[in-house]
Protein backbone atom coordinates (compact mmCIF):
# COMPACT_ATOMS: atom_id res chain seq x y z
CA UNK A 1 0.00 0.00 0.00
CA UNK A 2 1.18 3.43 -1.02
CA UNK A 3 2.28 5.73 1.80
CA UNK A 4 -0.19 8.08 2.78
CA UNK A 5 0.79 12.05 2.47
CA UNK A 6 0.17 12.48 6.21
CA UNK A 7 3.11 9.71 6.89
CA UNK A 8 5.95 11.45 4.67
CA UNK A 9 8.32 13.92 5.94
CA UNK A 10 8.16 17.57 5.63
CA UNK A 11 10.69 20.16 4.31
CA UNK A 12 10.31 22.88 6.92
CA UNK A 13 11.65 26.02 6.55
CA UNK A 14 12.08 29.22 8.70
CA UNK A 15 12.98 31.98 6.99
CA UNK A 16 13.62 35.13 9.36
CA UNK A 17 15.05 38.60 8.71
CA UNK A 18 18.92 37.42 9.76
CA UNK A 19 19.13 33.65 9.42
CA UNK A 20 17.57 30.63 7.87
CA UNK A 21 16.32 27.21 9.74
CA UNK A 22 15.57 24.27 6.95
CA UNK A 23 14.52 20.89 8.73
CA UNK A 24 13.65 17.46 7.26
CA UNK A 25 11.08 16.51 9.74
CA UNK A 26 8.41 13.19 10.25
CA UNK A 27 5.16 14.20 11.24
CA UNK A 28 5.79 13.26 14.63
CA UNK A 29 8.16 15.49 15.25
CA UNK A 30 11.52 13.61 14.91
CA UNK A 31 14.24 15.56 13.20
CA UNK A 32 15.58 13.66 10.12
CA UNK A 33 18.40 16.66 9.25
CA UNK A 34 18.46 19.95 9.65
CA UNK A 35 20.72 23.53 8.18
CA UNK A 36 21.13 26.49 9.30
CA UNK A 37 22.24 29.45 7.06
CA UNK A 38 22.39 33.03 6.92
CA UNK A 39 19.41 34.89 5.36
CA UNK A 40 21.43 37.67 3.36
CA UNK A 41 18.25 39.33 2.42
CA UNK A 42 20.37 42.06 1.33
CA UNK A 43 21.28 40.27 -2.05
CA UNK A 44 17.77 40.22 -3.12
CA UNK A 45 14.83 37.70 -3.50
CA UNK A 46 16.14 35.92 -6.10
CA UNK A 47 18.89 35.39 -4.29
CA UNK A 48 17.47 34.02 -1.10
CA UNK A 49 15.30 31.96 -2.88
CA UNK A 50 17.80 30.08 -4.10
CA UNK A 51 19.18 29.49 -0.92
CA UNK A 52 16.23 28.43 0.41
CA UNK A 53 16.63 25.84 -2.56
CA UNK A 54 19.98 24.98 -2.78
CA UNK A 55 19.68 24.22 1.16
CA UNK A 56 16.41 22.08 0.86
CA UNK A 57 18.21 20.19 -2.06
CA UNK A 58 20.94 19.48 -0.39
CA UNK A 59 19.07 17.98 3.08
CA UNK A 60 16.91 16.02 0.25
CA UNK A 61 20.38 14.52 -1.30
CA UNK A 62 21.99 13.51 2.19
CA UNK A 63 19.12 11.71 2.98
CA UNK A 64 18.75 9.95 0.31
CA UNK A 65 15.23 11.20 -0.50
CA UNK A 66 13.90 12.07 -3.77
CA UNK A 67 11.26 15.48 -3.21
CA UNK A 68 8.23 12.84 -3.81
CA UNK A 69 8.84 11.07 -1.10
CA UNK A 70 7.82 14.62 1.14
CA UNK A 71 4.13 15.14 2.05
CA UNK A 72 5.35 18.83 1.63
CA UNK A 73 7.66 21.88 1.78
CA UNK A 74 6.20 24.39 4.50
CA UNK A 75 8.12 27.76 5.20
CA UNK A 76 7.58 29.78 8.08
CA UNK A 77 8.52 33.48 6.88
CA UNK A 78 8.42 36.73 8.42
CA UNK A 79 5.79 39.81 7.92
CA UNK A 80 2.82 39.62 6.38
CA UNK A 81 1.36 36.38 4.61
CA UNK A 82 -1.42 35.57 2.39
CA UNK A 83 -1.10 31.74 3.58
CA UNK A 84 -3.86 30.54 0.97
CA UNK A 85 -2.29 32.02 -2.49
CA UNK A 86 1.43 31.50 -0.53
CA UNK A 87 1.97 35.51 -1.25
CA UNK A 88 4.72 37.17 1.08
CA UNK A 89 2.66 40.43 0.84
CA UNK A 90 5.15 42.38 3.04
CA UNK A 91 7.94 41.90 5.46
CA UNK A 92 9.50 44.96 7.41
CA UNK A 93 12.52 42.57 8.31
CA UNK A 94 12.79 41.50 4.51
CA UNK A 95 13.80 43.96 2.11
CA UNK A 96 12.56 44.29 -1.08
CA UNK A 97 9.81 41.48 -0.24
CA UNK A 98 6.60 42.74 -1.49
CA UNK A 99 3.79 40.58 -2.97
CA UNK A 100 6.40 38.00 -3.20
CA UNK A 101 4.60 34.80 -4.61
CA UNK A 102 7.03 32.20 -2.43
CA UNK A 103 4.18 29.01 -2.83
CA UNK A 104 4.20 29.43 -6.65
CA UNK A 105 8.25 30.04 -7.28
CA UNK A 106 9.23 27.07 -4.92
CA UNK A 107 6.25 24.46 -6.25
CA UNK A 108 8.01 25.78 -10.01
CA UNK A 109 11.23 25.10 -8.74
CA UNK A 110 10.31 21.39 -7.22
CA UNK A 111 7.60 19.89 -8.38
CA UNK A 112 6.29 20.08 -4.55
CA UNK A 113 3.10 21.47 -2.88
CA UNK A 114 4.27 24.02 -0.52
CA UNK A 115 2.44 25.85 2.42
CA UNK A 116 3.78 29.57 3.36
CA UNK A 117 2.47 30.93 6.71
CA UNK A 118 3.42 33.71 9.01
CA UNK A 119 6.48 32.51 11.12
CA UNK A 120 5.25 33.49 14.73
CA UNK A 121 2.33 31.74 13.69
CA UNK A 122 4.36 28.91 13.13
CA UNK A 123 5.72 29.41 16.03
CA UNK A 124 2.44 28.87 17.75
CA UNK A 125 1.69 26.30 16.32
CA UNK A 126 4.68 24.23 17.22
CA UNK A 127 4.53 25.36 21.01
CA UNK A 128 1.05 24.47 21.04
CA UNK A 129 1.67 20.60 19.08
CA UNK A 130 4.86 20.02 20.53
CA UNK A 131 6.30 22.44 22.52
CA UNK A 132 5.52 24.24 26.33
CA UNK A 133 1.79 24.51 24.76
CA UNK A 134 1.00 20.52 24.36
CA UNK A 135 -2.31 20.67 26.15
CA UNK A 136 -3.75 24.31 25.89
CA UNK A 137 -6.74 24.65 24.03
CA UNK A 138 -6.06 28.51 24.40
CA UNK A 139 -2.81 30.29 24.05
CA UNK A 140 -1.02 33.42 22.46
CA UNK A 141 2.34 32.90 21.43
CA UNK A 142 4.76 35.86 21.36
CA UNK A 143 8.08 35.71 19.25
CA UNK A 144 10.26 39.11 20.75
CA UNK A 145 13.28 38.88 18.47
CA UNK A 146 14.85 41.66 15.51
CA UNK A 147 10.91 41.97 15.24
CA UNK A 148 7.97 41.12 17.61
CA UNK A 149 5.40 38.86 15.76
CA UNK A 150 2.92 36.54 17.57
CA UNK A 151 0.45 33.93 16.93
CA UNK A 152 -2.93 33.03 18.20
CA UNK A 153 -3.91 29.29 19.41
CA UNK A 154 -8.03 28.97 20.34
CA UNK A 155 -10.15 26.09 20.95
CA UNK A 156 -7.00 24.05 19.81
CA UNK A 157 -6.77 25.43 16.47
CA UNK A 158 -4.63 28.18 15.06
CA UNK A 159 -6.48 31.33 14.43
CA UNK A 160 -5.55 32.87 10.61
CA UNK A 161 -8.40 35.60 10.29
CA UNK A 162 -10.15 35.84 6.71
CA UNK A 163 -6.77 35.94 4.46
CA UNK A 164 -4.91 34.14 6.94
CA UNK A 165 -2.96 36.95 8.08
CA UNK A 166 -3.68 38.05 11.84
CA UNK A 167 -1.43 37.48 14.68
CA UNK A 168 0.93 40.59 14.04
CA UNK A 169 0.64 41.34 17.69
CA UNK A 170 3.88 43.28 17.10
CA UNK A 171 1.97 45.91 15.51
CA UNK A 172 -0.66 47.10 17.98
CA UNK A 173 0.44 50.63 19.18
CA UNK A 174 1.51 51.02 22.04
CA UNK A 175 2.83 55.11 22.42
CA UNK A 176 0.65 56.61 19.97
CA UNK A 177 3.64 59.61 20.09
CA UNK A 178 6.25 56.78 19.77
CA UNK A 179 9.05 56.42 16.95
CA UNK A 180 7.88 55.22 13.67
CA UNK A 181 7.72 51.60 12.95
CA UNK A 182 9.87 49.70 9.97
CA UNK A 183 5.90 49.24 9.33
CA UNK A 184 5.10 53.06 9.33
CA UNK A 185 3.01 52.68 12.31
CA UNK A 186 3.63 54.87 15.17
CA UNK A 187 4.70 53.32 18.44
CA UNK A 188 4.31 49.67 17.46
CA UNK A 189 5.28 47.08 20.59
CA UNK A 190 8.00 45.83 17.76
CA UNK A 191 9.44 49.39 17.91
CA UNK A 192 8.90 50.05 21.67
CA UNK A 193 10.38 46.06 22.85
CA UNK A 194 12.05 44.31 20.37
CA UNK A 195 15.61 43.37 20.21
CA UNK A 196 16.40 46.33 17.56
CA UNK A 197 14.56 48.86 20.58
CA UNK A 198 16.59 47.59 22.81
CA UNK A 199 19.75 47.96 21.00
CA UNK A 200 18.42 51.75 20.00
CA UNK A 201 18.20 52.53 23.23
CA UNK A 202 21.33 51.14 24.30
CA UNK A 203 23.11 53.31 21.43
CA UNK A 204 21.14 56.80 22.75
CA UNK A 205 22.10 56.44 26.02
CA UNK A 206 26.15 55.89 25.37
CA UNK A 207 25.79 58.74 22.96
CA UNK A 208 24.00 60.66 26.04
CA UNK A 209 27.47 59.80 28.19
CA UNK A 210 26.03 56.76 30.11
CA UNK A 211 28.59 54.66 31.83
CA UNK A 212 27.93 51.17 30.88
CA UNK A 213 30.16 47.72 30.39
CA UNK A 214 27.66 47.74 27.05
CA UNK A 215 30.20 49.80 25.17
CA UNK A 216 32.63 47.38 25.80
CA UNK A 217 31.37 44.16 24.95
CA UNK A 218 30.65 46.06 21.59
CA UNK A 219 34.80 46.70 21.56
CA UNK A 220 34.30 50.07 22.09
CA UNK A 221 31.65 50.82 18.65
CA UNK A 222 28.29 51.63 20.09
CA UNK A 223 27.08 50.43 16.09
CA UNK A 224 27.75 47.18 17.40
CA UNK A 225 25.85 47.47 20.27
CA UNK A 226 23.27 44.34 19.94
CA UNK A 227 20.18 43.33 21.93
CA UNK A 228 22.56 40.30 22.85
CA UNK A 229 25.24 42.64 23.78
CA UNK A 230 22.67 44.16 26.49
CA UNK A 231 21.51 40.94 27.56
CA UNK A 232 25.31 39.67 28.30
CA UNK A 233 25.83 43.25 30.52
CA UNK A 234 22.65 43.16 32.28
CA UNK A 235 23.72 39.09 33.49
CA UNK A 236 26.86 40.93 34.83
CA UNK A 237 24.55 43.34 36.77
CA UNK A 238 25.36 46.03 34.78
CA UNK A 239 22.78 48.68 36.16
CA UNK A 240 21.71 50.60 32.76
CA UNK A 241 21.74 47.17 30.89
CA UNK A 242 19.41 45.89 33.42
CA UNK A 243 17.12 49.58 33.35
CA UNK A 244 16.81 49.19 29.29
CA UNK A 245 15.55 45.34 29.49
CA UNK A 246 12.98 46.26 32.24
CA UNK A 247 11.49 49.28 29.83
CA UNK A 248 11.43 47.24 27.02
CA UNK A 249 9.84 44.49 29.45
CA UNK A 250 7.43 46.65 30.49
CA UNK A 251 6.30 47.70 27.72
CA UNK A 252 6.23 44.11 26.42
CA UNK A 253 3.70 43.62 29.89
CA UNK A 254 1.55 46.89 28.24
CA UNK A 255 1.09 44.77 25.21
CA UNK A 256 -0.08 41.65 27.08
CA UNK A 257 -2.14 43.30 29.21
CA UNK A 258 -3.98 44.15 25.54
CA UNK A 259 -3.46 40.19 24.97
CA UNK A 260 -4.92 39.24 28.44
CA UNK A 261 -7.77 41.37 28.49
CA UNK A 262 -8.92 40.98 24.65
CA UNK A 263 -8.11 37.26 24.56
CA UNK A 264 -8.44 35.14 27.81
CA UNK A 265 -5.90 32.97 26.90
CA UNK A 266 -4.49 29.89 29.41
CA UNK A 267 -1.47 30.60 28.09
CA UNK A 268 1.13 33.56 26.89
CA UNK A 269 4.70 31.87 25.51
CA UNK A 270 7.37 34.20 24.80
CA UNK A 271 9.95 32.67 22.29
CA UNK A 272 12.68 34.73 19.96
CA UNK A 273 16.19 35.70 20.79
CA UNK A 274 14.84 38.54 23.28
CA UNK A 275 12.57 35.63 25.27
CA UNK A 276 15.81 33.72 25.75
CA UNK A 277 16.43 36.44 28.59
CA UNK A 278 14.15 34.13 30.60
CA UNK A 279 13.25 35.81 34.35
CA UNK A 280 14.46 38.65 33.10
CA UNK A 281 12.24 39.55 30.49
CA UNK A 282 9.34 37.95 31.52
CA UNK A 283 9.68 39.04 35.36
CA UNK A 284 8.88 42.14 34.86
CA UNK A 285 6.16 41.71 32.24
CA UNK A 286 4.12 39.69 34.54
CA UNK A 287 4.14 42.70 36.76
CA UNK A 288 2.81 44.69 34.87
CA UNK A 289 -0.31 42.01 33.54
CA UNK A 290 -0.71 41.86 37.67
CA UNK A 291 -0.98 45.77 37.95
CA UNK A 292 -3.25 46.50 34.38
CA UNK A 293 -5.28 43.69 32.84
CA UNK A 294 -8.46 42.96 34.78
CA UNK A 295 -7.78 40.76 37.74
CA UNK A 296 -9.38 37.26 36.91
CA UNK A 297 -8.32 36.89 33.28
CA UNK A 298 -4.55 38.27 34.80
CA UNK A 299 -5.06 35.38 37.46
CA UNK A 300 -5.23 32.86 35.41
CA UNK A 301 -3.02 33.27 32.47
CA UNK A 302 0.32 31.77 32.53
CA UNK A 303 3.61 33.40 31.07
CA UNK A 304 6.03 31.31 30.22
CA UNK A 305 9.23 30.87 28.02
CA UNK A 306 9.03 29.27 24.65
CA UNK A 307 9.97 25.30 25.10
CA UNK A 308 11.06 24.39 21.55
CA UNK A 309 13.39 27.50 21.23
CA UNK A 310 14.41 28.26 17.69
CA UNK A 311 13.39 24.97 16.64
CA UNK A 312 9.58 26.08 17.28
CA UNK A 313 9.05 27.77 13.64
CA UNK A 314 10.12 24.69 12.09
CA UNK A 315 7.81 22.56 14.25
CA UNK A 316 4.82 24.82 13.55
CA UNK A 317 5.87 24.15 9.77
CA UNK A 318 5.19 20.38 10.00
CA UNK A 319 2.18 21.27 11.82
CA UNK A 320 0.39 23.33 9.42
CA UNK A 321 1.04 21.01 6.68
CA UNK A 322 -0.42 18.02 8.91
CA UNK A 323 -3.23 19.96 9.73
CA UNK A 324 -3.99 20.20 5.96
CA UNK A 325 -3.80 16.75 5.66
CA UNK A 326 -6.54 16.21 8.04
CA UNK A 327 -9.41 15.35 7.11
CA UNK A 328 -12.28 17.40 8.03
Amino acid sequence: MAESAAARPVLAVDLGGTKIATALITPQGEVLSREYSPTLAEEGVDAVIGRILAIGSALLRGARLPYTSLSGIAIAAAGAIDSQKGIVTDSPNLPGWHNIPLKAEIEKATGTRTFVINDATAAALGEHRFGAGRGVNNLIYLTVSTGIGGGIIIDGKLYSGVSGSAGELGHMTIDLNGPRCACGNIGCLEVMASGKAVAREAQRLIAHGARTVILDLAEGDAQYVTAQTVATAAHKGDQVALSIVDRAATYLGVGMVNLVNIFNPEMIIVGGGMGKMGEMLLKPARRVVAERAFRFPASVVRIVSSELGDNSGVFGAVAFVADADRPL
